[in-house]
C-alpha cells in the first residue's frame, strides 16, 4: 500500500494512525515531492490522503479508513459493543465534517482572499466553529455509562485517531483546551502510544528540517 499524503495533512495522519495501529506497512509519498499536476492524475479531488492498494486509489480518509476496517478487521478500530461503535464512528464524523472541513486552508483562504474578512473575522469564525465541536465532544464523552481510558475503549482506535490530529489544529491557532479535561487527558494517552508517536506530524520524511 502506498499514502499519498503530507506531514501537516492531519486526515492524512488519521490514516496513518490507523495503518500503525492495525501493524500494516505502508509506503509514505509525500504529495510534493511529485511532478506538478501528477497528483490530480491520481486523484482528481486534488486533497489528501489517497492510499493506492494493487494500483487503485481510495480517496478521502473516511472511506480509507472503512476499507482498512472491512479488508483487515483485526485488531478492530472500533468497539465491540454496537452502541459504542456507533458513538465511535459518530465521534469522528463530528470533527471531520463538523470541525475539519470549516477550517482547512481553502476555507480559510476563501474568507480571507474572496469574502475580506479580515485577520479578526477569520479568528471568529475559527474560534465559533471549534469551540462548537470541542463542546459536544467533551459532553459525548461525559454521557458515558462506562468511562474508559480512551474515547470508548480500553484500546485507543476510531474515535482518538480524530481527536488527536484535531486537538492539534487546535492548538495550532491558540485554542484554550482548558475547558475539555477528557479530550486532553484521552490525547495525552494517546500520544504516548507508539502508533500514534510515528504518525505524528514531525517524523515524516517530508517534514522540513
Amino acid at each position: 500500500m502506498r499514502l499519498y499524503t503530507r506531514y501537516r495533512n492531519s486526515a492524512g495522519e488519521r490514516v496513518r494512525i490507523a495503518l500503525n495501529l492495525k501493524g500494516l506497512d505502508y509506503d509514505y509519498v509525500a504529495v510534493s515531492s511529485l511532478p506538478r499536476g501528477a497528483y490530480r492524475a491520481i486523484n482528481p479531488q486534488g486533497l489528501m490522503p489517497t492510499l493506492e492498494v494493487d494500483g487503485q486509489h481510495v480517496a478521502q480518509s473516511g472511506a480509507i479508513l472503512e476499507y482498512l476496517e472491512e479488508r483487515f478487521p483485526e485488531p478492530s478500530l472500533l468497539p465491540a459493543d454496537p452502541i459504542d461503535r456507533a458513538r465511535a464512528r459518530s465521534f469522528g464524523a463530528h470533527i471531520a465534517a463538523e470541525m475539519h472541513a470549516l477550517t482547512v486552508t481553502r476555507v480559510r483562504s476563501y474568507l480571507t482572499d474572496t469574502v475580506k474578512a479580515g485577520e479578526d473575522g477569520l479568528q471568529d469564525w475559527l474560534y465559533h466553529w471549534l469551540g462548537l465541536g470541542l463542546r459536544a465532544l467533551e459532553s459525548s464523552l461525559e454521557e458515558r455509562s462506562v468511562a474508559t481510558a480512551f474515547c470508548f475503549s480500553e484500546m485507543p482506535g476510531w474515535a482518538d485517531l480524530h481527536l488527536v490530529p484535531q486537538l492539534s489544529i487546535c492548538r495550532g491557532f491558540g485554542v484554550d483546551l482548558g475547558h475539555y479535561p477528557l479530550l486532553v487527558a484521552i490525547d495525552a494517552r494517546c500520544q504516548a502510544h507508539e502508533a500514534f508517536q510515528r504518525a505524528e506530524q514531525s517524523v515524516q520524511p517530508d517534514f522540513p528540517g
